[in-house]
């Protein structure tokens, strides 16, 4: 596992230590894992520790996780093979991290990365 104080990737996602949640970003109620990534594949990024909250908005390429009573959280890449190493983001209770989907330029124009 790859302990993340700033900025880290795991596959096609990024993640980003910021200072604050942007306006525009709603609260998620969680029930069970919190998956911040889906894949089309069906091997979702995600987070299995509690006291992480997930705050979304209408855009599906960002969301922010903000540690409410945990001092990290583990990133998983749920997938049997070929998967991503697990991060440990830091930062202690009150931190937030930006996710994001990375993008890429196609002829068609821009499109989600797709690993």
């Amino acid at each position: 596992m790859k302990n993340v104080e700033k900025c880290a990737a795991q596959g096609d996602v990024v993640f980003r230590k910021v200072s604050a949640v942007p306006d525009g970003f709603s609260r998620v109620e969680r029930d069970g894992r919190l998956v911040v990534a889906h894949s089309e594949t069906g091997h979702h990024h995600a987070i299995d520790d509690t006291g992480v909250t997930e705050y979304r908005s209408p855009d599906p390429l960002r969301c922010y996780l903000v540690f409410e009573s945990a001092e990290h959280a583990e990133v998983t890449h749920h997938r049997s093979f070929d998967t991503h190493e697990a991060l440990c983001l830091g930062g202690g209770i009150g931190a937030i991290w930006e996710v994001i989907r990375q993008r890429e330029w196609a002829p068609e124009g821009w499109r989600r990365v797709e690993d």
